[in-house]
């Protein structure tokens, strides 16, 4: 499995929150958020991973730089105007056969639903792509999921909530090579926002599944760090 991780937004909540350092460096489990998620993608048998920061970030790019993998690894610098040009800028990285798993740097989950995740799309061969997803809702603009319960097919992805919706994107994306035909697509028309693209997606007739995580958490606020800290270490 190909793994790439966006860390290209600028953190300006949480400096102004007071927190001095930058998003992707922040301790939550003795290590920055970075760089557990760059051990959970290593233990889930990554082939290459690829991370992009933006051209501010002089101390993520040094700490990244420091790193020695044991995998190809690809470090993108460039200010884009959204993770979804974001996500264009990494994929250039990524085989043109061959599935892979893209996520943001501040999307913290459990390592166990992770690794449960990539096992059921590495085996998977009746879909396009494996988007992780949550019942849990602590996201400022959550993205509603409408998905058909019988085989959790993804039929539509809606900006407000509905009668009977269950899941909302938790920013966990596993896609196959036809996904990028499409964002080549959205990326030539002036597309932005990663909802945007997704939509295409099944527009595009791609067939996507929703994978449940028990939770997923966001670090946009000082606060979301303790919330992380503690789901970290307690699971809940």
């Amino acid at each position: 499995m190909h793994y790439a991780i966006i860390a290209a937004g600028e953190g300006s909540r949480l400096a102004q929150e007071g927190v001095e350092l930058p998003k992707p460096l922040v301790d939550l489990d003795g290590r920055p958020m970075i760089r557990r998620l760059i051990d959970l993608m290593l233990d889930c048998d990554a082939e290459s991973l690829t991370v992009i920061v933006n051209e501010h970030m002089t101390d993520v790019r040094q700490y990244l730089e420091s790193l020695t993998l044991p995998v190809p690894f690809r470090l993108v610098v460039k200010s884009t105007p959204s993770s979804m040009h974001s996500f264009y800028e990494v994929s250039r990285a990524f085989p043109a056969r061959g599935k892979f798993v893209l996520t943001t740097v501040d999307t913290i989950f459990l390592e166990e639903d992770f690794r449960r995740y990539v096992n059921a799309f590495a085996e998977s061969d009746d879909a396009d792509g494996y988007m992780g997803v949550t019942t849990f809702i602590d996201d400022e603009k959550p993205l509603y999921i409408d998905v058909a319960e019988s085989d959790m097919t993804i039929t539509a992805f809606r900006d407000k909530p509905w009668d009977g919706v269950k899941y909302i994107s938790g920013g966990i994306y596993g896609l196959t090579p036809p996904a990028l035909a499409i964002l080549d697509r959205c990326i030539a028309e002036g597309t932005s926002r990663m909802r945007n693209y997704q939509r295409a997606l099944v527009d595009g007739g791609l067939r996507l599944k929703a994978f449940p995580f028990s939770k997923i958490v966001d670090v946009d606020h000082a606060g979301d760090i303790d919330t992380a800290r503690r789901f970290i270490s307690q699971g809940a």
